[in-house]
């Protein structure tokens, strides 16, 4: 009767305080695998173990030259097509900007003279 609403002791989960000694058991073995990879000559071993210098330079360039040939580039016309619209709104807007600075420069010489 100690049992309490939500309470996780139940008949399929079994009993908590074996599930903690379960947890204490895992991470019991963890530290016995970490002090016998240490015995056996290093922190680290094999994939995860610390390459050279030009080793992991040439892993990078493998890997950019790899992501490289996932891009989807944009063909002559496509990018004829971008360039035209870029260089229109970048007209577009200097005008625009010119326009404005044109007509506060002249408000302003004929409020102040």
């Amino acid at each position: 009767m100690t049992e309490t609403t939500g309470s996780t002791a139940t008949p399929e989960s079994g009993n908590p305080a074996n599930e903690t000694a379960a947890a204490e058991d895992k991470a019991l073995s963890r530290r016995e695998r970490k002090r016998a990879n240490k015995a056996a000559g290093g922190e680290k071993s094999g994939k995860r173990a610390k390459k050279g210098v030009f080793a992991r330079m040439g892993l990078f360039y493998r890997q950019i030259i790899a992501e490289l040939r996932k891009v989807v580039w944009p063909s002559r016309n496509d990018l004829i097509q971008y360039t035209s619209v870029v260089v229109t709104f970048v007209v577009v807007i200097m005008g625009l900007v010119y326009g404005l600075d044109t007509g506060f420069g002249k408000l302003s010489f004929w409020i102040f003279g």
